[in-house]
């Protein structure tokens, strides 16, 4: 009787470590969760505020007026819009490039300059600390891109057509990482983009704040990063190309809920 209770005992010993065991992907949330509180973007949410209320550059002027596609000063629900076309610039514009004409326009920075400003870097840090700010007014809300006028359509299609075009050494496209089930990378499920992915979920994600390398990146950044990563050229800030990824998978991502700012790896 002691002998079978003791392998028993053992049996059960010897399952414990299975039954125990853990998926990549549910260490990685449960990691996200524990760090959630106390989120770094928060820091360059607050920054970002104090930036859109602040008289600055030649014309000391705020961002108040900035019209984000909702009208001049409204910020709250502009981020799920976005990117869409602005008549006054005749351009389909993401937050970031948006955020440049309105610095350019109402406190009279230099548009060249910004754009050519390195990610990080001196007014390009307080541009992306202000689309953390924007992006968190529509925190909880669901994404709604117009596709109304022609060009919010065309970019689309080119999107699209970006998403899947093969090219470089190594010849990727976007949907080689993100263009079917169960793909991961670095112990990471890679979401599926050509459709919606979920509540939080690709473009519902950012901006975030990378806890592998400590810095804050916008949707644009990741877009460049991608893209780098598949030995492409490295675009342009505002490129048409990534403006066009992102109403692509924001398009395709209708009614996600955004849960930007968020914590990425």
């Amino acid at each position: 009787m002691r002998k079978t209770t003791a392998l028993l005992a053992i049996g059960c010993l010897a399952a414990l470590p299975a039954m125990a065991q853990k998926t990549s992907t549910q260490s990685i949330e449960e990691y996200r969760a524990m760090l959630a509180d106390g989120n770094p973007a928060d820091l360059f949410d607050a920054k970002g505020e104090a930036l859109w209320r602040q008289k600055r550059g030649p014309k000391n002027a705020s961002l108040e007026n900035c019209d984000l596609g909702k009208g001049p000063g409204v910020a709250k629900g502009a981020w799920v819009e976005l990117p869409r076309y602005f008549a006054d610039t005749g351009r389909m514009q993401d937050v970031e490039s948006r955020l440049v004409t309105c610095m350019s326009t109402l406190q009279g920075f230099d548009a060249q300059a910004l754009a050519d400003t390195s990610y990080g870097k001196g007014e390009m840090a307080n541009i992306t600390a202000l689309a953390t700010w924007i992006s968190g007014q529509s925190q909880g809300m669901r994404f709604a891109l117009p596709q109304q006028h022609p060009m919010e359509r065309k970019f689309y299609a080119l999107g699209e057509k970006a998403f899947y075009y093969r090219a470089g050494p190594m010849d990727f496209s976007c949907a080689s990482c993100h263009g079917s089930e169960n793909k991961r990378i670095r112990l990471q499920d890679l979401p599926v983009l050509y459709k919606n992915p979920g509540d939080g979920v690709g473009i519902a994600a950012w901006p975030a704040y990378r806890v592998s390398n400590g810095q804050m990146w916008g949707m644009q950044l990741r877009l460049n990063d991608c893209l780098r990563l598949q030995r492409y050229p490295y675009p342009k800030f505002g490129s048409d190309v990534t403006t066009a990824l992102a109403v692509y998978m924001g398009v395709n991502s209708a009614g996600a809920k955004s849960v930007a700012p968020a914590l990425k790896r």
